[in-house]
């Protein structure tokens, strides 16, 4: 008899549970005259300036505000498509830069050059860097031919997007730090295949007087 009481005083609270559940349903999506609970009402309610609204804060009551002076948009400033991009109106590599390489731009492109480009490339970029050392995938050294005639804006697109198992580094180095490495790896093509005709007249001079005399 105690068993069946149970039971059944079981049964009356599962059905009234069911019940409530059916009835708190049913008044999803029916107006109320209760506001909302809000768990975390700075989530709903920002303490921010909406546009065209009024300002207390500012003078003129405004709260739309002119741009900072030298304040460029995120879409703007990218016409010029040599700069940015390496490439011309017709989206083909430049083949010269548009900066010239001064002794100051080269600095610069060896200081980031032996930073992001020498692990992999080596210090005079014949391929043998310390990473290759350790069995990483070798890249092509700088000084063959076919990466000698490489335009200036082609060696500008694979440091900003990468090439083969080269990763991107446009956002380890800037678009200024980009072309200043471009100089520096064709001062390192030039010093690794420099001819006597490369040399000035007065310096080669210098350097045939210092020549060690044949016995």
């Amino acid at each position: 008899m105690t068993f069946t009481k149970q039971r059944f005083v079981s049964v009356a609270l599962i059905v009234f549970l069911g019940f409530a559940l059916l009835l708190t349903g049913c008044k999803q999506g029916q107006v109320s005259e209760k506001p909302p609970i809000h768990l975390n009402p700075n989530m709903d309610t920002q303490q921010k300036y909406m546009p065209q609204r009024a300002s207390k804060f500012f003078a003129d009551g405004m709260v739309n505000r002119m741009p900072v002076k030298g304040t460029v948009a995120v879409t703007e400033g990218f016409e010029d498509t040599r700069y940015y991009f390496g490439k011309d109106e017709a989206g083909k590599p430049v083949n010269q830069a548009p900066v010239p390489f001064t002794m100051e731009r080269l600095t610069r492109g060896q200081q980031r050059f032996n930073i992001y480009c020498a692990p992999c490339h080596g210090l005079n970029g014949n391929a043998k860097g310390i990473v290759v050392d350790r069995g990483f995938l070798p890249p092509p050294t700088f000084h063959q031919d076919k990466v000698r005639q490489y335009p200036d804006g082609h060696i500008f697109d694979v440091i900003t997007n990468g090439f083969k198992n080269m990763p991107s580094y446009k956002h380890q180095i800037p678009v200024a730090d980009r072309w200043a490495i471009v100089g520096y790896v064709r001062a390192l093509q030039r010093s690794q295949n420099a001819t006597a005709a490369d040399v000035p007249a007065d310096t080669l001079k210098q350097l045939a007087t210092k020549q060690p005399k044949k016995e």
